[in-house]
């Protein structure tokens, strides 16, 4: 991922935490790692959906996503 695309991700974000990116996508919530472009799409629940990011980026993404859901928008 090029640094324009990682700031232009960052711009449409509705949380940054620890680089990863955290936007509503429907219902869901898209997380992309700013560092590696790596995407995790998550239900409300906390199930990954889809994901690019292998298991220990997924377990990191899934922690902040649970520690700061509260802050993404609806």
């Amino acid at each position: 991922m090029s640094e324009v695309q990682a700031q232009e991700i960052a711009d449409a974000a509705n949380v940054i935490v620890g680089g990863y990116a955290m936007s509503r996508d429907g219902s869901n919530t898209r997380i992309v790692n700013l560092n590696t472009g790596h995407v995790a799409i998550c239900s409300e629940t906390a199930k990954i959906l889809e994901t690019s990011m292998d298991d220990i980026e997924m377990t990191i993404a899934l922690d902040r996503f649970r520690a700061n859901r509260q802050f993404i928008e609806e």
